[in-house]
């Protein structure tokens, strides 16, 4: 059995006309951890190539409560830019309406005009990427509370990035992926709470999850990847002795993935499936990524298994975005003791997933 190749090793920089074409990378919540990470990251240098979308004062107080090496935190007006900046310059493109003072407010606290600059910031990576100015996306953590203060109408990051991917078809089918160099996992709901995330667990929304997967796989070289697909109930159901959604519903959307070419199995017992697909040394997983039913169901087994490598991916869109899978931390915020590693590895994965140099 093959190991599941590595998401987190740069494959190189994508080039157009001789220019390398950046990440964006957006500050995220002000108030949380997200522009110390990156400052961080800066440190350890794994902002090569990468613009930060936010707001320069912000990333200045950042770098001082850091401390140590301290970057020159430099306003360009567009991606390109970033070519002609000194070398290793911390590059900030502020996007227009960013709200006035989001630097003295206080750390780790909700605020409406944070989630009004970090959904600003989001607009404004994807639509640079949609003029190819930039080849990924990845986003520092978000409050969805400061979201929902700002009348910002997404609980998070995935909705709000498939709502603006939106084309003449309609909204893009996406799902939540998060993965580390042992497991990956890809959700068929993600941010519903539990009752109405079990009633969204319907024979398309399965059959769709697996297609999406599916197809996503060959961006980490995987184009045929063995697919486990988790039960709703406990134990799968137990043969409709716990709960029907396996027979009635997941079962028939695996046999329709089959029909189509896809190498899905189960469902499976949730509290097994997770360590059978983990990938480990002297552990070869039996499968390549899992399929789950819930949010909880799938992202706890991930989680433990070390947030600091853990990499959200939202698959389905037309462009490559990636972030860290931990959140704002405000009960850390401020205290220069945030840990940089999961941006690193969402760094890293962007770049392998757009195929650079692959």
């Amino acid at each position: 059995m093959t190991a599941v190749p590595p998401m987190d090793r740069a494959q190189g920089t994508q080039r157009v006309y001789g220019a390398t074409v950046p990440l964006a990378l957006t500050m995220g919540d002000a108030a949380g951890i997200g522009p110390e990470c990156i400052v961080k990251a800066w440190q350890a240098g794994a902002l090569e190539h990468v613009v930060v979308i936010g707001d320069v004062q912000v990333m200045r107080r950042a770098a001082r409560q850091v401390g140590g090496a301290q970057p020159i935190v430099a306003r360009i007006d567009h991606p390109s830019d970033l070519s002609h900046a000194p070398e290793g310059c911390l590059c900030v493109v502020e996007p227009s309406g960013l709200p006035m003072g989001l630097a003295e407010l206080p750390m780790g606290r909700v605020d409406a005009r944070c989630g009004a600059a970090a959904a600003l910031c989001i607009e404004s990576a994807v639509a640079w990427v949609g003029q190819g100015a930039c080849a990924a996306i990845v986003t520092a953590p978000l409050h969805k509370e400061a979201l929902s203060a700002a009348g910002i109408g997404y609980p998070g990051h995935t909705e709000m990035l498939q709502a603006l991917a939106a084309g003449p078809q309609g909204l893009p089918p996406v799902r939540m992926m998060l993965a580390n160099e042992e497991l990956r996992v890809v959700l068929v709901t993600i941010h519903l709470a539990l009752r109405k995330a079990v009633d969204a667990v319907t024979f398309d929304a399965v059959l769709e999850t697996l297609r999406i997967a599916h197809q996503s796989s060959a961006l980490w070289g995987q184009p045929a990847p063995r697919i486990a697909v988790a039960g709703l109930n406990p134990h799968a159901g137990e043969g409709g002795l716990f709960g029907d959604e396996e027979l009635q519903v997941i079962g028939p959307a695996i046999q329709a993935a089959r029909d189509a070419g896809v190498n899905a199995t189960g469902p499976y017992a949730p509290d097994t499936v997770f360590m059978r697909a983990r990938h480990a040394p002297g552990h070869p997983g039996e499968f390549d990524l899992v399929v789950a039913m819930t949010h909880d169901h799938g992202l706890i087994p991930v989680k433990y298994l070390g947030v600091e490598q853990g990499v959200n991916v939202t698959l389905g869109l037309p462009f490559v975005r990636t972030s860290p899978d931990h959140g704002t931390a405000f009960d850390i915020a401020g205290t220069g003791r945030a840990d940089p590693a999961s941006l690193r590895a969402a760094l890293r994965a962007a770049w392998r997933l757009t195929g650079s140099g692959a």
